[in-house]
């Protein structure tokens, strides 16, 4: 060995400094004594790192251990655990040395000119034959540093998962919000059916599915002579009357079907059915508002309903399907309302 290196690291060169090691009450086994030095010194390989050279990769395997006699390394941990600096007689490495292959848990790198010592499987075993007491003690020191860094680093998992699981149970809970929040944006305040963004959504959601609206029916319903319910009993009566008309349409839809307040005293319904089905619920809906207007007392709580309906063209668009669906629905209006109207 070099004579300036074996000053080094048996403590008769330049002065030297331990590095914190940053692990509590096991902080101090990882300097060497003097006497480790020398011994540790006798058999294993000096080698020059420049600064910023790679000592050894994390994952990679390694059948060695490090001492620092001149210079600093720093060890990376990753994951967000805090790294290391090393100076002279610490060492780093040595599960390589205690377990043959085992995978390097850091990286380990020069900070500046280092001047290490490795010591491999078989210095390790001449040492233990030469001086197996003094080898005795630096394996128990090193074992307890293993030991110690091992439950810090559960610690720190321990507390990472809980940190984890609160940000999750955050995300839940913000992601609900926004789907309630999306939910209420979607949906019409007054009568709990959907609205006019709900439509559009209903409608882009059907859209991208394989089979779209194909077997979908269109009824466009209205109030007849709402505003006359408005001026002769109020407005909060006229509430009253849209809630039990949404009540009525509530009652049609599948899970497939989509039920909606256009505004005002305006509802459409839109329901995968034949066009005798179609019918069917449309003069269901006239019907029952008919039957709930005549068993009503002053003020009424129900209207009587016109109805426009349509097959949708899975072809055409919203526009044209309502354009059609509200031609029909304007001849049952002409004509009195409390009627179905069908458009071809």
């Amino acid at each position: 060995m070099n004579p300036e290196h074996a000053a080094l690291i048996s403590g008769t060169g330049p002065a030297q400094t331990s590095v914190d090691s940053g692990h509590g009450a096991g902080q101090g086994v990882a300097v060497l004594s003097e006497a480790e030095c020398a011994l540790f010194a006798r058999c294993g390989s000096v080698r020059p790192f420049a600064a910023g050279a790679e000592v050894f990769a994390r994952g990679a395997r390694g059948a060695s251990m490090f001492v620092v006699m001149q210079g600093m390394v720093a060890l990376d941990f990753g994951d967000d655990i805090p790294g290391k600096r090393l100076g002279p007689r610490e060492f780093f490495g040595e599960l390589g040395l205690l377990i043959d292959g085992h995978a390097r848990s850091a990286t380990a790198t020069a900070i500046e000119d280092c001047v290490l010592l490795e010591l491999k499987g078989q210095d390790l075993q001449a040492l233990i034959d030469s001086e197996p007491a003094t080898v005795s003690r630096f394996m128990h020191r090193a074992i307890m540093r293993v030991v110690s860094n091992e439950q810090d680093l559960i610690r720190r998992l321990r507390g990472r998962n809980a940190e984890l699981q609160t940000a999750l149970d955050n995300l839940r809970v913000t992601a609900h919000r926004l789907n309630e929040s999306e939910e209420l944006n979607r949906t019409d305040e007054l009568t709990g059916l959907g609205n006019r963004r709900g439509l559009a959504a209903f409608l882009e959601r059907m859209g991208d599915d394989e089979g779209g609206l194909h077997g979908y029916g269109l009824m466009l319903v209205d109030c007849d002579r709402f505003k006359a319910v408005n001026d002769a009993y109020g407005h909060l009566n006229g509430d009253r009357v849209l809630q039990s008309v949404a009540n009525i349409l509530r009652s049609l839809p599948g899970q497939q079907d989509f039920a909606c307040r256009l505004g005002g005293d305006e509802f459409c319904l839109i329901m995968r059915a034949t066009p005798e089905d179609l019918l069917r619920y449309a003069d269901f809906i006239v019907g029952t508002a008919q039957s709930l207007l005549m068993t009503q007392h002053s003020p009424p709580l129900i209207t009587t309903l016109s109805v426009g309906a349509y097959l949708v063209d899975p072809h055409g668009d919203w526009n044209d399907w309502y354009a059609r669906a509200d031609a029909a629905l304007y001849r049952a209006k002409r004509v009195g309302g409390n009627r179905v109207e069908w458009q071809d």
